[in-house]
């Protein structure tokens, strides 16, 4: 039997004629982004009757005072001082007080340690090593003491939850064995350590009026040019002392927006890389589930990316910055030391610059055949590294200060859906989701949660429902057309990552 009406497209319009009624519905032109991109992949469908439109989240006015806090001048002197040590590859000298890792890691302590002495104690640093066997085909020909320079802040009111800033400040040449020669490293990786140290200056005096609720860690790790090593000899301490890393927010080649091919937009933009399923340490067929489902794009990761994405947003008046949320784990062929804390089962995202310079990245500095060659401090933007530096304090401030991120979160896979027999109630049969989670009363951070939703052509939520304390609810939306999660929001007002849903029986909950 034919449906009661039938739909005629005529000059752009669709016209949808009832038995009852008509109606005229005009279908909205494309727009265009600041880009040229046409804006016209998610559309206006589907449309909604619950929820309203997500507004990226505000961020407290005592955060936003302290992003006005870098300063490009000192990232600059921290940079010159780290290139100045010559080489800081891995397996380079540990003897001299003016050259190679060695003396740089020990300037990194004593300047951090410095840079902390406003916190009174708040802020602990230290420097863990452990014996690194050579590993020749990585660039390491002989064993050597790796050692990470990192400050703590342990949280006021959820300390076990933590937060981790990772930028690495070992160097190369583009023969990764060679540890003896100039290895300047300005971009890759000092311009993320020198904001390492920034967010330890600004944090330093601000703690004893405005501790964080979640603890933080700020790290310059060692050993990333030869295979990840400082960075997974953190993630495994931490991983093996049971510590709820809820996100590491590792930083690597984060110095300049005016690389080649050049927009303007670039030196306000930083890439944000978010891993999918590939990195998931979960049973292989709730990952299948995962993708069968339409939730492929919805890792933990990528929700974090998310989350950085919208407190941006929100606060871009103050940090002068777009976030671009990459959908790879990294970017062609590459790595960073993020992937050390995906692999132990932990969030991680990677902030890399838009536009990398292949001619100053893992280069030899020379000039040949008239250009330029090396990884030099010229090539380094302390202004856009300062910008860069203001996204990363932002979203560490905010996703600390908010409650963790909700778990257990699934939907009914019998309501909504086909009839299983005669007597499935009716009710089963609407296009509609009922989704279940579990509540967390004793989190004294949680003021409410929110359901989030957003077409699956859509990168970032797009609508969201307050749903209080409840631990279920019904919503008149397609299972085929959105994707769903769900967040805590705090007594502040600050909100979580959102976290995903998997596909249960009404049985799962009792």
């Amino acid at each position: 039997m034919a449906p009661p009406w039938t739909v005629l497209y005529l000059f752009g319009i669709a016209i949808v004629a009832c038995a009852e009624e008509a109606s005229v519905y005009t279908v909205p032109p494309t727009t265009f982004g600041a880009n040229g991109y046409p804006n016209w992949g998610a559309g206006t469908w589907p449309p909604s009757t619950v929820g309203v439109p997500l507004v990226p989240q505000q961020t407290e006015s005592w955060i936003l005072s302290l992003l006005d806090q870098f300063d490009p001048d000192r990232i600059q002197s921290t940079i010159q001082t780290l290139v100045n040590f010559g080489t800081r590859h891995t397996a380079s000298t540990t003897t001299s007080t003016t050259r190679g890792i060695g003396a740089a890691r020990q300037w990194l302590l004593k300047e951090m340690t410095a840079l902390a002495a406003p916190s009174k104690g708040l802020i602990k640093v230290s420097m863990p090593c452990y014996e690194q066997p050579a590993v020749p085909a990585d660039g390491i020909p002989f064993a050597v003491q790796l050692c990470n320079v990192q400050a703590e802040i342990t949280g006021a009111v959820d300390p076990n939850r933590t937060y981790v800033y990772t930028g690495h400040y070992d160097s190369r040449r583009i023969n990764n064995s060679d540890y003896e020669n100039y290895a300047p490293g300005a971009d890759d990786d000092a311009s993320a350590v020198a904001i390492a140290l920034e967010i330890v200056r600004i944090l330093a005096p601000s703690l004893a009026k405005n501790p964080p609720a979640s603890s933080l860690i700020i790290a310059a790790v060692a050993g990333e040019e030869q295979g990840l090593f400082g960075s997974n000899f953190l993630a495994q301490t931490l991983k093996n002392a049971s510590v709820d890393v809820q996100g590491n927010f590792n930083n690597d080649i984060v110095g300049s927006g005016s690389n080649a091919p050049f927009d303007p937009m670039n030196e306000h933009t930083i890439r944000v890389f978010g891993a999918g399923t590939d990195y998931l340490t979960l049973p292989a067929e709730v990952i299948q589930e995962i993708i069968t489902t339409g939730y492929q794009d919805d890792t933990p990761a990528r929700h974090l990316g998310r989350f950085i994405q919208e407190v941006n947003a929100g606060a871009a008046q103050v940090t002068d910055m777009q976030v671009a949320l990459i959908y790879k784990p990294d970017r062609f062929f590459r790595g960073g030391d993020h992937e050390s804390f995906l692999k132990a089962g932990f969030p991680g995202i990677r902030f890399t610059e838009p536009q990398e310079d292949f001619y100053h990245q893992h280069q030899d500095p020379r000039v040949q055949d008239g250009i330029v060659y090396g990884d030099e401090i010229e090539y380094v933007d302390f202004e856009y590294t300062a910008r860069v530096g203001k996204v990363n304090l932002l979203s560490m401030l905010s996703i600390a200060n908010a409650p963790g991120t909700p778990s257990n979160f699934t939907y009914d896979t019998e309501i909504g859906f086909l009839a299983t027999s005669e007597s499935t109630p009716a009710s089963f049969l609407e296009n509609i989701i009922k989704l279940y989670w579990n509540t967390d009363p004793s989190d004294p951070l949680l003021d409410h949660y929110e359901i989030v939703w957003r077409p699956l052509a859509s990168q970032q939520w797009t609508h969201m429902l307050n749903v209080g304390m409840e631990t279920t609810t019904i919503l008149p939306i397609s299972k085929d057309n959105a994707v769903f999660g769900l967040r805590a929001v705090g007594k502040n007002g600050m909100k979580s990552p959102a976290t995903y849903a998997l596909a249960v029986a009404s049985q799962y909950f009792g």
